[in-house]
């Protein structure tokens, strides 16, 4: 895995998200149309975390906490949509790699919001 499948990668699921109508109104509520400076700290924030680049500053967990609308099954949404990316764009280690990630930050993140993790999502070992 390098930057370009980074690249790659969140700018494909991302594109799966905007059309996504369970995800797309809650994207779009605080991103609006012009998705350009999101996505690049996106590609910052993966670079960060999966490549130790440490190119990505921010508040992950603050932000999202600030969000109006989430529910739980817009976790289940999300990781569905990053497994079928991350199965289709990378071989097995680093697809489970990514998978792995992800689902620790939808747990942390569904944490935050209602206070237990998510039931829907499977752990992923």
């Amino acid at each position: 895995m390098d930057r370009a499948g980074i690249e790659a990668l969140v700018h494909d699921f991302y594109d799966d998200v905007r059309r996504d109508e369970l995800l797309a109104p809650v994207f779009e509520a605080v991103i609006g149309k012009d998705w350009s400076p999101h996505l690049a700290r996106l590609v910052e924030f993966w670079s960060s975390v999966m490549l130790g680049t440490r190119s990505f500053r921010g508040n992950v967990y603050g932000k999202h906490m600030a969000l109006d609308g989430v529910r739980p099954e817009h976790f289940l949404r999300w990781i569905t949509l990053w497994h079928r990316h991350t199965d289709r764009l990378f071989y097995d280690a680093i697809a489970e790699e990514l998978q792995r990630t992800a689902h620790g930050i939808a747990r942390n993140l569904s944490h935050g919001f209602f206070g237990e993790f998510p039931r829907t999502m499977p752990p992923h070992e």
